[in-house]
């Protein structure tokens, strides 16, 4: 019996649009992918002997897609050395490609999203031009369904937020590490589907250990409430803040790519100097493959590289110059 139900979202719709266009046309590869920056994010395949799997990353500019975007070579390639842009495309180092079928993936406003693609390792008869609009009507359809589910990310994004506002630091009213947790492992889970880029930042803040024994600490108090008042006007609504330890704080920067994050860091590194707490920042973009715990743990590692950095710096500061 036939199913007519509606697929419950966008990743499992374009499972289902790749089985069909290998039934269909029988390219050795289908992807629905994800432009993030200067990645090309596999979030879907339909694979038969190219080795490729949901989360594989290539580089964009690599690409036959990125040449399509641009206008310089057909959405259907029968023969893809005929074209020039696809026969010098890097990617063809990688894989032997003959025939392509490109089409672009936008929301409703027209931003690209990614591409509907797929590559075959033989030419195929000109007779697949024929196809062109059924893809087209394909691609749209994809780009409708993916709109709506990206609103509803958002939707849902705040409602986890909402749900989590009990898990916060009295102090600072940022989230705790239990609440930051939970909301990390949360946007983990939307990275995997729609291939978000994201980022993470940690924080630590150098003097807190001494005006806490020096001055005690309320005083300590004070500081880390300050650093809180420093930092909001540099978070955006999407952004997750939390306070996961005495004196580290963690920022999650949701769609926020290498150059985002470190514009982001830079503000961040601003803004502190104007208010003068003196602070650690450490920093990275999640991987595909590794995802947002991993990026949590390479930031505070990178933060505590710029923490002995700066003590480096500081002893070369203090130490006398040698009487000549």
């Amino acid at each position: 019996m036939i199913d007519f139900r509606g697929y419950p979202d966008f990743a499992t719709a374009s499972h289902a649009v790749l089985a069909l266009l290998r039934d269909r046309i029988g390219f050795d590869l289908w992807m629905v992918t994800r432009v993030s920056g200067h990645d090309w994010v596999v979030l879907q395949a339909e694979d038969h002997g190219y080795g490729v799997e949901p989360g594989t990353v290539f580089q964009w500019a690599d690409s036959f897609c990125s040449e399509m975007i641009k206008g310089k070579g057909p959405f259907i390639a029968t023969d893809s050395d005929l074209v020039a842009a696809y026969k010098n495309a890097p990617i063809n180092q990688k894989f032997k490609v003959a025939a392509y079928i490109g089409l672009p993936l936008c929301d409703k406003d027209g931003n690209l999203f990614g591409t509907l693609c797929g590559i075959h390792p033989t030419t195929f008869p000109d007779s697949l031009q024929d196809d062109l609009p059924l893809l087209e009507l394909i691609a749209r359809l994809l780009g409708s369904l993916l709109d709506a589910e990206l609103k509803s990310q958002q939707a849902r994004r705040s409602a986890e937020r909402a749900a989590w506002e009990a898990q916060t630091d009295t102090l600072t009213g940022l989230y705790n590490r239990r609440g930051w947790e939970k909301l990390l492992q949360l946007e983990e889970t939307r990275c995997q589907q729609l291939g978000c880029a994201a980022s993470v930042i940690v924080i630590d803040l150098d003097d807190l250990k001494k005006i806490n024994d020096q001055f005690g600490h309320t005083c300590g108090d004070q500081h880390l409430q300050q650093f809180t008042a420093a930092i909001e006007p540099v978070l955006r609504p999407s952004d997750v803040a939390a306070r996961t330890g005495g004196d580290e704080f963690a920022i999650l920067g949701v769609e926020m790519d290498h150059e985002a994050v470190r514009s982001y860091v830079e503000q961040l590194q601003e803004t502190l100097t104007r208010s003068e707490i003196r602070a650690s920042i450490g920093y990275a973009v999640r991987h595909p493959h590794q995802g947002l715990m991993a990026a949590w743990h390479e930031a505070d590692l990178a933060m505590y590289r710029h923490k002995q950095q700066r003590k480096l710096e500081q002893a070369a500061l203090s130490c006398p110059l040698p009487s000549g």
